[in-house]
């Protein structure tokens, strides 16, 4: 599998950033090593820039776009590029609750367009009622990656601001869901939470923008992979975001990214329809009755 990325440093508006640098190098048809020559940089310093390993300083990018002979409303344009990469997210106040890994995915989150979820453990974070968060995180995660009470309260805040700000907001994110069957049999909580969670994946999946589909029990083993997520961005390419125990990774080499875009189109080949899942939802709320 290709190198996990170092991913502090590579967020989507970063990426952005350093690809329109790169862009406008080309058009004057010098290469990096030449430009950081002209610079007095390493070679190393402009490919980390243009690779997004490195936030270039406002300095930064007048040397470079004065070399390629840009004009003031270019750099302007720039600029403005670089001054949003810097923007904290809503999800910053939760710092210090949140692992560095899972504040990098949310700003994934934040700006993707769509997002592709396999989960076949439990209910994905975005469908998670608070009750069934709670329990999941304090009876389930708590044990074994222990934190602070005051901040497993932050981190289901969290998880339910994200519901609403990506999939009830006049422009939502596209959430595609395929997870198995015994997530939906797997009690977190106790049983009236599994029906609240159940009732609650049932009312989402009329949503436009969501799209639930189940695998069952009775389907032969697809994959043995675990949970994965794929995020697609508007302008700039796409990345998979694998979880466990230890923390939250990312993957942005197209050729393993593209791997992973496989790996769920033949989840979606072999779940149950959308219709049917839905209705699958609905009948195994009755294994939860009291």
């Amino acid at each position: 599998m290709a190198e996990m990325a170092d991913f502090e440093a590579s967020t989507p508006r970063r990426r952005r950033l350093g690809r329109e640098l790169r862009r406008l190098r080309e058009t004057t048809d010098m290469t990096g090593e030449e430009a950081a020559r002209r610079l007095s940089w390493s070679a190393a310093k402009l490919s980390r820039i243009e690779t997004a390993r490195t936030l270039p300083s406002e300095d930064d990018i007048t040397a470079l776009l004065n070399l390629y002979g840009v004009d003031g409303v270019v750099l302007g344009e720039i600029l403005k590029i670089r001054k949003d990469a810097t923007q904290k997210g809503w999800w910053e106040k939760h710092g210090a609750a949140l692992d560095q890994g899972f504040v990098a995915y949310m700003g994934l989150e934040a700006e993707a367009r769509e997002m592709r979820n396999w989960e076949p453990h439990v209910v994905p974070g975005l469908l998670q009622t608070e009750d069934y968060a709670r329990a999941l995180l304090g009876n389930v995660i708590q044990p074994i990656n222990q934190i602070p009470p005051v901040w497993l309260h932050s981190r289901v805040e969290a998880r339910m601001q994200r519901q609403q700000r990506l999939l009830y907001t006049e422009e939502p994110l596209t959430l595609l869901a395929i997870f198995d069957e015994a997530v939906l049999r797997r009690m977190v909580g106790d049983p009236a939470v599994m029906r609240r969670q159940l009732q609650h994946m049932d009312d989402i999946s009329e949503k436009e923008n969501v799209e639930l589909r189940i695998i069952t029990q009775s389907t032969q083993l697809p994959m043995t992979t675990g949970p994965f997520v794929h995020f697609k961005f508007p302008d700039v390419t796409d990345i998979v975001c694998l979880e466990d125990l230890t923390g939250t990774r990312f993957i942005e080499d197209p050729e393993a990214v593209f791997v992973y875009e496989r790996a769920f189109d033949y989840l979606m080949k072999v779940a149950l329809s959308e219709p049917t899942s839905r209705r699958f939802i609905r009948d195994t709320m009755a294994y939860w009755q009291a």
